[in-house]
């Protein structure tokens, strides 16, 4: 067909288009983007093949990070646990494991979030989001039986990266060398949390900054299977930025954190292979697979040509996907299912490496066993009985995907330019910039909510009326195991020596106070010889200042 042909056919289909459709408005995504009844050659005509897409593995990695994704291996199944006493956990992670889970996640109790121990919170509270982890020896009953030279484990793990040290001290009471550990320092984003998360800080923002530098130096030289920082977008999409604008701000975090570990004279050869992102996926399907390909090449090129980095290992993009908790429903929760599988898809289109499924019922609670089950099923069925795995980034190509792409990347492109111009995101943050451009967001997508423009299946559109079901959530932990568990906490810092505690944790606030000092390296030898999670905290709480909320009025 020449190109005659081609706007004859255009123009006719346009005409029958105005025809069927009278009066038809713009579609725009989450993002902003407009969004057209039809794409064709003429929306791709710009693209260079191996410029702009290439080949899987190759920069600039728009269609995927390693040359064979999931054809030679496929994405972890990484499904977050945490609930009661290290011993649920224990008992969960078991469970997890032979449903098919092929890496495991810790979510602490929110007192660890929080940087207290178990006995210094209302008892009522604990373990009723996580797991109760104070000291090494609580990991080491919470990874009992779980080979961790041989696993990848994630920490849910916020500054001064407690969990981490805990499960370096078991490595080393088992004999496992630092080495065969692998995983993942999740929560380390601090920037993510003074944005969107306000229950995770533990120092204030600056002296973090300094923890999550001297963090990524020490894993670098003693664990070099462990990815040190994790930049968070999850957090920030949730709380209502965009798409676009998730994937351009933890950009700008990664790009911050690339600045300081140079300033602090480290090879980007040698920090940026461990860099790591973390990120929601929305149920806007093609945008989601269009953020993650976007994202992917600006990175690409960040790497490559601001930081200098040579080695093709430092420009790729890898990133864990977790499904939208924000997009479920309390409203026919079932449902909810559906929500995740459409989610899922999007994170494997988009080339993610490892994925988290929620559970239906995570509008209630901590999923429950069965719920649990079915997010693994989901990823089982998407993999072999759906053959999700067959192709490599099988909507490339497409002229719709391919064009989506480029409008995100243009703007992230904006935003991290604007970014620049505020003095990076540290200042952003400090300034207001990044809070109040999610406030927004979030704003305008409920008033599309609250009109009906966005229609959201249960809640405010395809409403039935719903019989008074109760569904099945996660108990409490059990009052009497809780008590038993503060009990066992005031017997090991009885047994513990006081010596040995007392001078680490000296030289662990002598450390915060000299910046020729690595802090973390004081964070592990603190919890090597049974300093606890509160105990180092509140050391580098007082020394460094206590994390406040950075309002937006």
């Amino acid at each position: 067909m020449n190109k005659e042909q081609t706007s004859k056919g255009q123009a006719r289909w346009e005409a029958d288009f105005a025809k069927s459709v009278v009066g038809a408005t713009t579609i725009y995504n989450r993002s902003g983007v407009g969004i057209r009844p039809l794409y064709t050659p003429q929306d791709t005509k710009g693209t260079q093949y191996e410029e702009t897409l290439g080949y899987p593995g190759q920069y600039p990695y728009t269609r995927g990070i390693y040359a064979t994704m999931y054809r030679g291996r496929s994405w972890s199944q990484r499904q977050l646990i945490g609930l009661g006493v290290p011993e649920d956990y224990n008992l969960r992670v078991k469970e997890i494991l032979e449903l098919g889970a092929s890496a495991l996640s810790l979510i602490p109790c929110n007192s660890v979030f929080r940087g207290y121990d178990a006995d210094e919170v209302p008892s009522e509270l604990l373990g009723t989001c996580g797991t109760v982890i104070n000291h090494v020896e609580d990991m080491g009953v919470a990874l009992d039986g779980v080979p961790i030279g041989d696993l990848s484990t994630a920490m849910n793990d916020p500054s001064p990266f407690t969990l981490l040290a805990f499960e370096l001290g078991v490595a080393k009471r088992r004999g496992v060398p630092w080495s065969k550990i692998t995983g993942t320092s999740n929560q380390s984003d601090c920037i993510s949390h003074f944005v969107a998360n306000h229950m995770f800080f533990r120092l204030a923002l600056q002296g973090a900054r300094r923890v999550i530098v001297d963090h990524i130096a020490f894993v670098n030289k003693h664990v070099p299977g462990w990815n040190p920082l994790s930049i968070v977008g999850q957090h920030m999409q949730q709380a209502g930025a965009t798409p676009a604008e998730a994937m351009a701000f933890t950009l700008c975090s990664g790009i911050q954190y690339a600045e300081d570990c140079i300033a602090a004279g480290m090879d980007p050869d040698q920090f940026l292979p461990r860099f790591t992102f973390f990120f929601d996926i929305s149920i806007s399907f093609f945008e989601e697979v269009a953020k993650f390909r976007a994202g992917r090449r600006v990175w690409a090129r960040l790497c490559r040509d601001r930081f200098g980095a040579k080695d093709p290992r430092s420009w790729r993009f890898k990133f864990h996907g977790q499904t939208s908790g924000v997009d479920l429903t309390r409203q026919q929760p079932l449902n909810n299912v559906a929500r995740v599988t459409a989610q899922a898809m999007a994170g494997i289109f988009g080339g993610l490496q490892s994925l988290h499924t929620d559970g239906y019922d995570e509008a209630f609670s901590t999923p429950t066993a069965e719920a649990a089950r079915i997010a693994v099923a989901t990823q089982n069925i998407l993999r072999e009985e759906a053959h999700l795995t067959d192709v490599i980034d099988p909507l490339g190509g497409s002229y719709y995907v391919e064009s989506l792409t480029d409008d995100i990347e243009m703007k992230i492109n904006e935003i991290i330019s604007m970014i620049d111009e505020a003095g990076g995101m540290y200042q952003a943050v400090e300034k207001g910039i990044v809070q109040r451009m999610i406030g927004e967001s979030a704003l305008a997508f409920q008033r599309k909510v609250d009109a009906g423009e966005q229609t959201i299946v249960g809640v405010n559109a395809y409403q039935v009326e719903e019989d008074p079901v109760t569904y099945p959530s996660l108990e409490y932990p059990d009052a009497e195991r809780m008590k038993s568990y503060l009990r066992r906490l005031a017997d090991f810092k009885k047994s513990r020596s006081k010596d040995d505690v007392e001078k680490a944790i000296s030289a662990l606030a002598k450390s915060a106070n000299n910046i020729k000092s690595n802090v973390f390296e004081h964070v592990v030898a603190a919890a090597e010889v049974g300093a606890t999670h509160g105990e180092i905290c509140g050391t580098l709480r007082r020394e460094m200042g206590f994390g406040q909320p950075l309002t937006v009025v």
